[in-house]
């Protein structure tokens, strides 16, 4: 029997299950002792209203430039979090694991779910572990759901765009979803490439901290990158939106690997970015903010909401004219996240 492989055992409720549990997950993911392992996590309760969300995990693959599925799944779910204006606190964090997977492999993942968390400041409290036969999955699914405090009045959500507000990014788009392109199909690009992963609550707090009420809108663009995102909020808005093409940051090399395959940078995958919608006269002090964080350093103006026909993008393009932006149609880059 190879010890360093996860069996069906392990999924069973018995003995193996109680080891991988005792001996790998607990001790690396929460900590938590033994007399404190139960059935469900109690939680203190905290002022304001209650941010919820749940997200599932199956990037293909599993380790890719510049992090890991463990990490990915954190960010993932704490940024759904901070899009809400919420100060994230717990997370929960299910496993599904083919039969035969590497335990080391499985030690890499935890432990990056543990250094997100405690980079973010958010704690892992509860979760569950399943193994299923060979063929049956493809290595290890994870689905984290995440629990934040929202500690103000302000009506942060889509469709609370308003004609007049600028629209801000924090830094360059497309660099997730190439990496993982890169990593799965061995890609040779000739430069470093990668991927944005990141908690970016530190950041929307220092954006709730500086404008306050002028924030109107925050929104990562995972899959479907931004064009699909800025779509999605005009239509929920009821508002038109112009973007500028001579704006969008995108690095010279995502910008090389997307000419060679055809891609469009814009409908890239994210995951350590977000777009601010604010007042006009609060743009330059959220670009300011954004700039004085790590995790904002390259941000920019992209773009203004209009009072045009309801849910209609288009982009200012670097020759002059306009041209109509839709969501993403089928799957640029399956299994991005």
């Amino acid at each position: 029997m190879n010890n360093d492989l996860i069996l069906l055992g392990h999924g069973s409720g018995g003995r193996l299950s109680h080891q991988l549990l005792d001996e790998l997950i607990i001790p690396i993911v929460s900590g938590v002792p033994s007399s404190g392992q139960n059935d469900a996590a109690l939680l203190d309760s905290v002022p304001g209203r209650l941010a919820y969300t749940t997200d599932s995990f199956v990037v293909d693959p599993i380790f890719f430039p510049g992090g890991t599925i463990g990490s990915l799944a954190v960010h993932g779910t704490i940024n759904d979090l901070a899009m809400m204006g919420a100060r994230p606190l717990w997370l929960s964090v299910g496993l599904i694991i083919e039969e035969g997977f590497s335990k080391g492999d499985l030690r890499i993942i935890l432990e990056d779910m543990r250094a997100a968390a405690d980079a973010a400041g958010v704690a892992i409290v509860t979760g569950d572990t399943k193994v299923v036969p060979r063929g049956k999955a493809d290595k290890i699914f994870i689905t984290t759901s995440g629990v934040g405090a929202v500690e103000h009045d302000l009506p942060i959500h889509g469709a609370n765009a308003q004609p007049g507000d600028v629209i801000i990014i924090n830094g360059t788009i497309g660099d997730h979803g190439i990496a993982v392109m890169a990593g799965r199909e061995g890609l040779e690009v000739g430069t470093e490439i990668k991927s944005d992963s990141a908690a970016l609550n530190s950041l929307t707090a220092a954006l709730l901290a500086e404008v306050g009420g002028a924030l109107h809108v925050l929104r990562d663009p995972t899959r479907g990158g931004v064009a699909t995102t800025i779509k999605e909020i005009a239509q929920q808005s009821g508002v038109a939106i112009t973007l500028r093409e001579e704006s969008l940051p995108v690095t010279t090399a995502v910008r090389g690997v997307c000419a060679i395959l055809g891609l469009d940078p814009l409908f890239v995958a994210n995951e350590g970015k977000l777009l601010a919608f604010v007042t006009a006269d609060a743009a330059e002090a959220a670009l300011a903010a954004m700039r004085r964080h790590p995790l904002g350093a390259a941000a920019a103006v992209i773009g203004t909401v209009t009072a045009g026909s309801a849910g209609r993008v288009q982009m200012e393009t670097t020759i002059g004219g306009l041209r109509s932006v839709e969501m993403l149609s089928g799957e640029q880059l399956p299994r991005i996240c």
